[in-house]
């Protein structure tokens, strides 16, 4: 691909895909009041909505990689797009809670398949020095949607009716979709590929390592964020416009966070930046932990927590150079690995709450999972140094 600009209309195209994915991913949590009440149900059975979708991104992320090994990209990205469109607007159509949850998980399938191989994809349109600069294109869409599409569709779940604020998502996608197969050059796929080659990620070491630095290290990050805004409504007098405005500031920060690190990998390196991503959200983490009470400090460390959580970037290229063949299988399990750690972050720290240490405990359970994660890359590298060093003396 050596005409970049040729790509740009092609990577807004998936970037699209990626703004309705966050809009539809986190937009869910703040609907859950609204459906939990028009269904009938309590907080946890409505919160098997939430979990429904997190378990379709981790099964959907190995089973669309081995059905889309032989489709080319821009085949395979239209598609999921298009199941994730469908899944969405069945999702805001169907009557029940059977329903609800079924469509969920399966609107959670194409999510870690979309998101791996659009990344490899804008990737691949630019020198391999920039390589992270295209990842980061693509993530930012996520990011954005915190600002604009979350928002939005809260608001239409507040106004008109929960069930909008899935189609509105649901929309997206199928533009996204049609514009992909319009806008992105026939360009990929080996029709020759065998499918459960793409297994070989999953038996491969260093692969393995970075997930595991993943699935831990971002566990901080959805410690804290996820009770983010019960610690304000608990411990401040915050006028009613500060909620929706901090998790306005929250997206400003991931985007603004995802643009840095994406030049900070090409500059420094995947490894360095990935510490320097460490280093960052055990500071933001810490910060949240010791302002918990001041609400306007509160708000500032929504941006913060998102302006230092760019790891994924790092992690993405550097599984792009571990991963041989199996390219799609290792981009897909990457975001895998960001939703177990959205499972395992909040999973601890509200068990921290619930034992009684106070709304000072995310942050510090973050603090934890973030040292473990740095510890586990810090093991990864020296499993892979002692490997070449026992490949030069053998």
């Amino acid at each position: 691909m050596s005409d970049t600009r040729n790509m740009r209309p092609a990577i807004l195209a998936l970037a699209l895909g990626s703004f309705a994915i966050g809009t539809s991913e986190f937009a869910a949590m703040g609907l859950l009041p609204y459906f939990a009440g028009d269904l009938g149900l309590n907080e946890s059975q409505a919160g098997h909505v939430i979990s429904a979708y997190a378990f379709g991104v981790v099964v959907g992320a190995p089973v669309t990689s081995i059905l889309g090994a032989k489709l080319p990209r821009r085949r395979y990205l239209a598609a999921l797009m298009a199941f994730y469109g469908l899944m969405n607007l069945l999702a805001a159509a169907l009557p029940g809670f059977a329903a609800l949850t079924s469509m969920r998980f399966l609107a959670g399938l194409p999510h870690g398949g979309f998101l791996g191989v659009a990344m490899l994809y804008a990737a691949d349109a630019l020198p391999r020095s920039q390589r992270a600069r295209g990842a980061a294109q693509i993530i930012m869409g996520l990011t954005i949607a915190n600002i604009a599409g979350v928002p939005l569709a809260g608001a239409l779940g507040q106004g008109i009716g929960w069930r909008w604020g899935f189609a509105l998502p649901g929309v997206l996608a199928l533009i996204s979709a049609y514009a992909i197969l319009k806008l992105a050059p026939r360009v990929g796929g080996n029709p020759d590929a065998r499918p459960w080659d793409e297994l070989a990620a999953l038996r491969n070491p260093r692969v393995l390592w970075v997930l595991a630095v993943g699935a831990i290290g971002f566990g901080g990050l959805f410690a804290v964020y996820s009770f983010l805004t019960a610690a304000m409504l608990a411990t401040t007098d915050a006028p009613g416009w500060a909620i929706p405005v901090t998790l306005g500031l929250f997206g400003v920060g991931g985007t603004l966070g995802t643009w840095v690190s994406g030049r900070v990998t090409e500059r420094l390196g995947q490894i360095r930046a990935a510490f320097i991503s460490f280093a960052a959200m055990a500071v933001t983490q810490g910060f949240a932990a010791w302002v918990v009470g001041d609400w306007v400090l509160m708000m500032l460390s929504s941006f913060l927590l998102a302006a230092g959580a760019g790891l994924v970037i790092p992690l993405q290229t550097r599984l792009m150079d571990v991963a041989g063949e199996a390219q799609n299988m290792a981009a897909a399990m990457n975001h895998a690995a960001f939703n177990a750690a959205n499972g395992l972050g909040p999973l601890a720290a509200g068990a921290a709450l619930a034992a009684g240490f106070g709304w000072q405990a995310p942050g510090i359970v973050g603090l934890g999972f973030t040292a473990a994660g740095a510890l586990v890359l810090w093991l990864a590298i020296r499993h892979e140094r002692a490997g070449a060093a026992a490949a030069d003396c053998a």
